[in-house]
């Protein structure tokens, strides 16, 4: 929902003098308009002043702190707020992330607005709003919505910039973006985003770390060995990347061979090989640059034994594609895209059943998954 239809959803009301809703109630300044939640029966001839309640101002405020950051009266109405609830900030952030968790996007989106504009300041907000956008991302990924996925990728990529960017920076802020960062490729802002985040734990003392802070520092080490191992963010890398993601499948191809005479046992450019391989059709080729990533490393990679699978399917070796794809679901046993590829390898094989039982396995982790729903429908239909 629009913030023009969200906004429509509430009034501004002047209480009259002798107005209260309890001893207890929260201080008003009855000079000020008020916005109030409307409810569902309410229109503009039918309020009634004697039925408002607490909870419809308490909403009205958010939905006012969410949509409209040029209300001249913000300050005022985050001050009834604080006084009314005053555990508010941590109540509406243990709700975003539930439901963030549940994958009630649209409902976490409307909370972590609401909670920006109710404290703007606050990094921790603009942090996990960096999360849950990030995480909303990968999810429309796996359910084959890429364009969105892109978008959220977008946003998500704004707030991690903004929590780093703050004064003093969350050490967090940065460990995340670097994963946030390696997911799309992107090395260079990885390694540093790994590196910002050991400059700013360094001084920290184990026991003040904790047993997951210090695993946050081995890990960050961990990946800032393998891009410098790798020279994954070597410039010629980064390239090659890009051009296959934007269609330019054989320059990107010739810069990866170049890499890769520089680099030859490095496992991501095998697989980027063969992933720009894959997208041309040339299975045969592709196979060989997947099967070369596996040895140099990429044997724990599940997209590694996915796209293996891919090309054994394009070239009629169904028995060897299923196989791949069971490897695969040891190493991510709930990557909904690998269960996909297994009902569409039944499928090759005529078992319909087991397509259908795999396709229904998807939408039960991800319900939203239009790929799945659309080939059951099909399988139901036929």
């Amino acid at each position: 929902m629009t913030g023009s239809k969200q906004l429509e959803s509430i009034y501004y009301i002047t209480l009259p003098e002798n107005f209260s809703l309890s001893k207890k109630a929260m201080h008003i300044d009855k000079s000020i308009p008020l916005p109030v939640q409307k409810k569902d029966k309410d229109s503009g001839d039918n309020f009634n002043m004697a039925e408002l309640t607490e909870e419809q101002i308490l909403s009205g405020l958010l939905t006012v702190l969410a949509y409209d950051k040029t209300n001249e009266h913000l300050d005022y109405y985050r001050s009834i707020l604080k006084e009314a609830r005053p555990n508010l900030k941590q109540e509406l952030s243990a709700a975003a992330i539930l439901k963030t968790k549940n994958e009630d996007y649209d409902i976490a989106e409307e909370i972590f607005l609401a909670l920006r504009g109710f404290d703007p300041d606050d990094v921790a907000i603009t942090l996990n709003t960096a999360l849950f956008f990030d995480q909303r991302a990968d999810s429309y990924r796996r359910s084959g919505l890429n364009e969105d996925a892109d978008a959220y990728d977008a946003d998500a990529e704004e707030y991690y910039k903004a929590a780093m960017e703050a004064d003093p920076p969350p050490a967090d802020a940065f460990f995340n973006a670097g994963f946030f960062y390696l997911k799309s490729h992107d090395f260079f802002n990885a390694r540093g985003c790994f590196e910002s985040y050991l400059a700013l734990v360094c001084d920290a003392k184990d026991e003040d770390l904790g047993e997951n802070g210090l695993y946050k520092k081995e890990r960050a080490q961990e990946m800032i060995n393998e891009i410098q191992n790798g020279s994954l963010d070597d410039e010629r890398f980064k390239k090659a990347y890009k051009l296959i993601s934007d269609g330019q499948e054989e320059k990107g191809l010739e810069e990866l061979r170049v890499f890769l005479s520089h680099n030859p046992d490095v496992w991501n450019a095998w697989f980027m090989l063969g992933w720009g391989l894959r997208r041309l059709n040339r299975y045969e080729d592709a196979e060989a640059a997947f099967k070369k990533a596996l040895e140099c490393g990429g044997d724990d990679n599940a997209d590694t034994y996915n796209e293996l699978s891919i090309c054994c399917m394009e070239t009629g070796r169904l028995d060897e594609a299923k196989a791949h794809l069971l490897k695969a679901l040891e190493i991510a046993p709930e990557n909904t895209k690998i269960i996909s590829n297994l009902g569409y390898a039944a499928l090759k094989q005529g078992d319909v059943a087991a397509a259908q039982r795999y396709f229904q396995t998807v939408l039960e982790f991800d319900p939203d998954d239009k790929i799945a729903a659309m080939e059951l429908s099909r399988l139901e239909r036929e």
